[in-house]
């Protein structure tokens, strides 16, 4: 009799258990179709840039950083003009008793009495003011907005370097291992693509905290732009964000030629060389390229830059050269510190580890809102070269 009431009451445990595995595998169902349908949307909505979709090609090779170009030489002394020489009147002439032999030459006279020596390289570059660091003689007509405070005199007057040479990098996808904590450990992935077409380009940064597939929470910043040659030209920046069970949040800044339109519908003057979030890494690859004394530990770089909110200024201090420790080895990088003294609370902040032997790519990303909160990007393999 016990058998026989347990066996109703045990088929009902695998009818509930059923049920609740039915309900479970729909709620997740729902929750994948709701991420795939939000990754879904339209990139064009609002404005927004269809964004350029690549194909990974090879890896990036190693090379060799370049060298900054040797100081020109000083320029040669310039003898004065020879006075004109006035000849003796016949008489003086013939009765003159001074030997052929004393008279000097014009040549030892112009020895005998120089002209004041010209000043050496030290002292004409001491005498000289402290400018900004440019880029190189033909882009004197657009200025770079880089400060660089230098440690000693001599490295801000340091020439520029590689001008001629330089060339656009082919698109490239550098990708990131994710660790961090927000009110635990957390983990996850990110890529930056960099896209270039003709004199266009594109910049992405994906972030993805969690599994992919349903992720806790995503970000997505992308600026779009042109070339030019004091670097990238942005003229629009999107952000979109989403958190787990919440709505998405998307944010916008149009930058025009002579103003920027804020996410808040505040216009502003635009400063020269503005960058956004997303373009600022490669703007600084480009200048690092160009100009790799600037790189130089002690220095400080300050690069105005278009948030959704508001226009500032980010300072970031150069710290010495160390190795990160990737996957494929150990990279020698050069980490750029932001300073947050003029930081709003809710702002956050990129500490940047720049390979020279990558060609100033961006192997580690430290992003940081607190001593609490914060994610880190490691890179997980050498960048891919795309088409």
């Amino acid at each position: 009799m016990t058998s026989t009431a347990q066996a109703p009451a045990a088929g009902r445990k695998r009818i509930a258990g059923g049920v609740a595995l039915v309900v479970a595998v729909l709620v997740m169902h729902a929750c994948v179709v709701r991420s795939i349908k939000d990754s879904l949307i339209d990139f064009d909505q609002g404005g927004k840039p269809a964004r350029i979709e690549l194909v990974a090609g090879q890896d990036m090779a190693f090379s060799a950083p370049p060298e900054p170009a040797a100081a020109p030489p000083p320029p040669a002394p310039v003898a004065p003009p020879r006075p004109p020489r006035q000849a003796a009147p016949v008489a003086e002439a013939a009765s003159a008793t001074v030997p052929a032999a004393s008279v000097p030459e014009p040549d030892h006279v112009l020895a005998a009495e120089p002209a004041e020596p010209p000043a050496s390289a030290p002292q004409l570059a001491a005498s000289a003011p402290t400018l900004p660091a440019v880029a190189s003689p033909a882009e004197s007509a657009v200025s770079l907005p880089v400060v660089v405070v230098a440690p000693t005199p001599a490295s801000s007057s340091a020439p520029a370097s590689g001008a001629e040479t330089f060339g656009w990098p082919p698109s490239t996808r550098i990708s990131y291992e994710l660790t961090g904590n927000y009110r635990g450990e957390v983990y996850g992935s990110a890529q930056v693509d960099w896209v270039r077409v003709g004199e266009r380009y594109q910049v992405h940064l994906d972030v993805v905290v969690g599994a992919s597939f349903a992720p806790l929470y995503s970000r997505r910043m992308s600026s779009d732009g042109r070339l030019s040659d004091a670097g990238l030209v942005p003229e629009r920046y999107d952000e979109e964000s989403k958190a787990a069970f919440k709505d998405r949040k998307r944010a916008s800044v149009t930058l025009e030629p002579d103003s920027v339109l804020l996410n808040n519908g505040q216009r502003i003057e635009r400063v020269p060389g503005v960058q956004d979030t997303a373009s600022q890494f490669v703007q600084l690859t480009y200048l690092f390229t160009r100009q790799p004394q600037l790189l130089k530990p002690g220095g400080t770089i300050e690069l105005p830059l278009a948030l959704p909110r508001r226009m500032s200024v980010w300072t970031y201090d150069i710290r010495e050269s160390e190795p990160v420790y990737t996957p494929f080895g150990a990279v020698d990088a050069i980490p750029l510190q932001p300073r947050r003294e003029s930081r709003k609370g809710d702002e956050l902040s990129a500490t940047v580890w720049f390979a020279p032997s990558l060609k100033y790519l961006p192997v580690r990303i430290r992003i940081q809102q607190d001593a609490e909160i914060y994610i880190d990007l490691m890179i997980k393999q050498r960048p891919q070269l795309m088409q």
